[in-house]
């Protein structure tokens, strides 16, 4: 063969289940397909072989150089383009793409590409993205002014690197990424405070739809390419993407229990069928609620290797006016307005929960001290820089009150930390109302997240309280002085507090009630004077959305009477099945109220408490040992608890490794009726496993439950 003949580069193998191995993305299906993607972490080395023809390589005379490009119009200043010249040497500049070969023979040439370190700390960046390469050789004698030949191969895939210590996402402990990047499946804690239970959801992120579904996201999110590696940014559209409030994102939300042209929320078994619809028709997907939007968060960040866990806050606030608090109003009469007389803009709330994720970053862009955990909420609520997207907001600077901080961390403070306010209507005062109480304590009441490496799918075990890294202990003087740095909640704290009145209320508790029971509204009243007291009090029940929107008045009684002395007295409002079954909305939550009002000292006292209508659980049965690649049965198994048909019936079920998601319409089903569905699916790995099954039918929804099996090896 001559040295005068030109060298053609015939074909570049990147090695994919070689570097996915050594960048921990072997996982991912893309991987696994008979043309794969290659899933690299940016910064970290990888190697590719070059094939030629028509001579050998000769490094003397021959100049071949690696493109590496991202978006549309790549530039070396930028950071989107990178050109490596080749060579044999090793090189330690962390600010620059570095190629050597490492072997070579007569046909090809292994080569080692050591990409240009991310360090945010020092300007460096190295974005998140496909990236596209493509091989360039000339001659090195070559005029100028040649074309050199270019041979563009397959795009590869760079995800952030969160075990190296340069890298923005880096978490120090790297037992936790096993949890909050490779863990693919995981609980939500859904349901009102002293009830919730962890629902299971499958995020997917090593889905073959996960990575295409998060390019798509990306190249609509209007982030520069040279801020993609930059997770305050991308993390920020994350939480604006996922919504489809303002442009072409994933979910659409919905509330009002009406989801005939999509799917119920509480159908989804987790973010791959909702991904894979978004991926297929480019159109949002109907329907989502908080904890869906929270399930498809932390399914895009874990793909893209950002740490991320879901959290649930028990007792949310949605402050709609800023003050940090959430205003209750009565009329003279203790009757309980729907709205906020004072707020024309928009009413305050109180959801029963309400969840969103943390992400774990350092903040360069913030004072010392505030990296870590950040919060970020995909469900639309209130508008961030005229959009509906919100964080990331430093939990740290949420427990201080550095309101000042980017991105919304006022919001997320008054979402954990305020205060309950009720007022009651007063013409005396120059407010038209005057303050009933304060309650300190009743937001915020509890934040959960999934615990590292444990899953317990019959109980809480793997339940995680991390309501102190959220919030000082409620009362303490580090908490009031954290709500008191907004200068928005000041006018509010320098109403006077009541004085001590005489007579003590106590609304008790409901923490769970099954589905077809009936229950009582109690309050306990303790006259502590020495003289009679008379006492006008109401008592009320009613169906509410989990976003505390009241649906149905169930059951509501006035009453006048008389306290004696260092008397004790208990009023009690019984409901009887009847009275609530046909008022239900969906999730079965429900709203106690209770207000008082002492005659003698004008004393006025309120209470309320959430509750939820509990359901059966769905139970889940694997017949038999499953073998990997061998047909498995299951069965699916509940009781109708209404007295009432159900219809639209549709159980679902998936787990990784195992089955995709897998839909099976059912018939209608009596009144009290016990089914049994029997299915089967081919399990596709062996090991221990999870699968989650849900119900949902036009009359009862969230019936779900889970099950961890063992797959066997097959032998044959």
């Amino acid at each position: 063969m001559s040295n005068d003949e030109q060298l053609v580069v015939s074909s570049v193998h990147m090695y994919p289940m070689e570097n996915a191995k050594l960048h921990h993305t072997d996982r991912f299906e893309v991987l696994h397909r008979d043309n794969p993607t290659v899933v690299l972490r940016r910064a970290q080395p990888f190697h590719l072989v070059i094939g030629f023809s028509g001579r050998v390589y000769d490094l003397k005379k021959d100049l071949v150089q690696l493109v590496f490009t991202y978006g549309n119009r790549p530039n070396i200043i930028k950071g989107t383009k990178a050109i490596c010249t080749m060579s044999d040497k090793r090189r330690d500049d962390v600010k620059a793409w570095h190629a050597r070969t490492v072997g070579k023979d007569e046909n090809s040439m292994n080569v080692e590409v050591k990409p240009q370190r991310y360090m945010a700390f020092k300007g460096l960046e190295n974005p998140i993205s496909v990236m596209t390469l493509s091989v360039k050789q000339k001659a090195k004698n070559l005029l100028t002014g040649r074309v050199p030949i270019n041979f563009p191969i397959a795009f590869a895939v760079t995800l952030m690197l969160m075990s190296d210590p340069d890298d923005q996402v880096y978490m120090p402990d790297e037992r936790l990424l096993d949890e909050y990047v490779l863990n693919d499946i995981g609980k939500i804690w859904v349901g009102p405070y002293g009830s919730s239970k962890g629902r299971e959801w499958i995020f997917g992120q090593f889905d073959a739809v996960a990575l295409p579904a998060v390019d798509l996201m990306m190249s609509r999110s209007n982030v520069a390419p040279v801020n993609r590696g930059n997770p305050i940014y991308v993390t920020r559209a994350i939480s604006k993407l996922v919504n489809s409030n303002d442009d072409l994102g994933v979910l659409q939300g919905r509330w009002n229990g009406n989801y005939e042209d999509g799917t119920a929320p509480a159908a989804w078994t987790g973010s791959v069928p909702i991904l894979e619809e978004y991926l297929d028709t480019g159109t949002e997907v109907k329907y989502g609620q908080c904890w869906v939007f929270a399930g498809v968060v932390a399914t895009v960040c874990r793909a893209l290797g950002i740490p991320c866990r879901v959290v649930s806050n028990l007792v949310s606030a949605h402050d709609a006016n800023a003050s940090l608090t959430i205003d209750r109003y009565y009329t003279a009469d203790m009757e309980m307005l729907d709205y906020d007389p004072t707020n024309p803009e928009g009413d305050d709330s109180i959801w029963n929960y309400h969840v969103w994720n943390d992400v774990w970053m350092a903040r360069p862009d913030l004072p010392k001290g505030y990296g870590g955990w950040q919060a970020i909420d995909a469900t639309p609520q209130e508008t961030s820089d005229g959009v509906y997207q919100c964080g990331p907001a430093s939990v740290e600077a949420v427990k201080c009150g550095a309101v000042g901080f980017n991105y919304d961390v006022s919001f997320l403070l008054s979402t954990v930390n305020a205060d309950l306010v009720r007022w009651k209507e007063d013409d005396s005062s120059e407010y038209n109302y005057s303050k009933i109480d304060s309650n300190k304590y009743h937001i915020g009441r509890m934040i959960l997240t999934k615990k590292p490496w444990i899953y317990d799918p019959n109980g809480d075990r793997d339940r995680d309280d991390v309501t102190e890294q959220y919030k000082n202990k409620e009362g303490t003087k580090a908490e009031r002085l954290t709500l008191r740095a907004s200068e928005r909640a000041k006018r509010f704290y320098m109403l006077p507090a009541k004085s001590r009145e005489d007579i003590d209320f106590e609304l008790v508790n409901l923490d769970e009630v099954k589905l077809g029971d009936g229950f009582s509204i109690t309050v306990n009243i303790h006259n502590r004077s020495d003289n009679e007291r008379s006492v006008q009090a109401v008592l009320s029940a009613a169906s509410i959305y989990y976003t505390g929107i009241k649906a149905h008045v169930i059951k509501k009684a006035t009453g006048d009477f008389k306290v004696g002395p260092k008397a004790k007295e208990m009023l009690r409002l019984t409901v009887k099945p009847e009275e609530y079954l046909e008022k239900l909305v969906e999730y079965c939550n429900m709203k106690i109220y209770a207000i008082a009002t002492v005659v003698e000292t004008n004393e006025t006292w309120g209470e309320e408490d959430d509750f939820q209508v509990m359901k059966p659980n769905l139970q889940i049965k694997i017949n038999g040992i499953p073998v990997a690649q061998k047909p498995c049965a299951v069965s699916f198994s509940f009781q109708n608890p209404l007295k009432k048909a159900l219809t639209g019936c549709i159980f679902q079920y998936a787990g990784p490794g195992l089955v995709k998601n897998t839909p099976i319409p059912y018939r209608d089903i009596q009144p009290e009726e016990e089914v049994k569905v029997e299915h089967s699916f081919i399990p596709q790995r062996a090991g221990r496993q999870k699968l989650v099954g849900t119900f949902s039918s036009k009359e009862l929804l969230d019936i779900t439950g889970s099950v961890e099996i063992e797959v066997a090896e097959d032998e044959e």
